[in-house]
């Protein structure tokens, strides 16, 4: 499939809680498309010089999802994107409307067990992203349940990313385009 077989100012949005595998998956679905991948979070902890935890710890969650809908309102801007959102993007209407007006919103999905398993061995993950509530596999499952409608109404399309790679989740996103386009 080529770039072209989407719209040249569509950007693809890659959304779900944390360990779902947004990241692998954007840069795979990137480079078959011939697009540029870009994780958001990685992007936010860049350009101000600290980790998502030190961003918390210093400006609180508000803090964080204010500079979290700027870069997203920048990121919409541009086009042929693969963009790895980070978990809690869709926690604001605003994002969710930004998003389904400059692309097509794929949630990726796991159970709850699978992404704490995927936590654990993420060693780097676990320090640099906060505990949102009381951590581990209770954090993942109350989240869960309080995002899923969230995640719901943004998605154009939902992929299970259980047992699977990153490669083929890309395979499943790349063809679920090939019949929308």
């Amino acid at each position: 499939m080529t770039a072209t077989a989407l719209s040249d100012t569509s950007n693809l949005f890659l959304i779900g809680y944390r360990g779902t595998g947004k990241t692998a998956v954007a840069q795979v679905l990137a480079r078959r498309l011939g697009w540029e991948a870009v994780d958001a979070d990685e992007v936010l902890e860049q350009r101000h010089g600290r980790t998502i935890a030190q961003i918390f710890a210093t400006e609180g969650e508000r803090g964080f999802r204010q500079k979290e809908e700027s870069l997203l309102a920048e990121l919409c801007q541009g086009k042929q994107r693969v963009i790895a959102t980070g978990g809690g993007v869709i926690l604001r209407p605003v994002n969710q409307e930004r998003m389904g007006a400059a692309g097509r919103c794929i949630w990726l999905t796991a159970d709850a067990a699978t992404l704490w398993e995927r936590l654990q061995k993420d060693r780097a993950t676990l320090h640099r992203r906060p505990n949102l509530t009381v951590g581990g596999l209770a954090e993942i499952e109350e989240l869960l349940r309080v995002r899923e409608p969230l995640y719901r109404s943004c998605a154009d399309w939902i992929v299970d990313t259980k047992g699977r790679t990153a490669e083929e989740v890309a395979e499943i996103i790349a063809k679920k385009l090939q019949i929308a386009d």
